[in-house]
């Protein structure tokens, strides 16, 4: 695939023209986002893996074969973000996840490792509300052995009501998930 770094959005006005299908990313803070991005790309640096959690401040867009966006959303939960930088950005997402025309589905994010989150299911609960597409993503499988995965995962899938339809058990480190990952994003595309 030919994928490019189009644009840093901080602001609506600043976001494309809406002319390709989007699928937008989301998740806290450390989640590890850049890294489901470069694997899904196959890419080593397309997104900067940061050291510095809440980096990302903008909304980035890639563009894969002139013909879909992929959308790196602001991490949120993150404490060392002044508040009003926070209220602003979600600000921003929040209109962009409400608005945008063009957005087939939101990959939500969430950490394997840890016990079901607040701010997680806020989102998830909001996007179902508005009637928003959305993908669970749980990340860092390769941090747990099989046994603790299974757990974690039926604890997850408990909380959000997921279950194989709207959701990926995915590792950055050894690829786990992709294939299944990029098999149900096809479904929204």
């Amino acid at each position: 695939a030919n994928i490019s770094f189009v644009t840093s959005a901080h602001a609506l006005k600043q976001l494309p023209a809406p002319e390709h299908p989007e699928i937008a990313f989301a998740g806290r803070s450390n989640v590890g986002k850049s890294t489901l991005l470069n694997r899904l790309c196959n890419r080593r640096n397309l997104v900067k893996v940061s050291a510095r959690p809440g980096k990302t401040q903008s909304l980035n867009y890639f563009l894969v074969d002139d013909s879909l966006y992929l959308v790196d959303l602001p991490g949120y939960g993150y404490a060392k973000v002044p508040k009003g930088m926070q209220h602003g950005w979600q600000e921003l997402i929040t209109s962009y996840l409400s608005t945008r025309s063009t957005l087939r589905c939101v990959v939500v994010l969430v950490d394997i490792r840890h016990e079901l989150k607040a701010s997680d299911l806020q989102l998830v609960d909001w996007l179902r509300h508005q009637g928003r597409s959305y993908l669970m993503v749980y990340t860092k499988a390769d941090k747990l052995s099989a046994n603790d995965r299974l757990k974690q995962r039926a604890a997850l899938d408990a909380g959000f009501s997921a279950s194989d339809r709207n959701r990926v058990v995915f590792s950055g480190k050894t690829g786990d998930g992709r294939t299944e990952l990029l098999e149900l994003l096809d479904t929204f595309l």
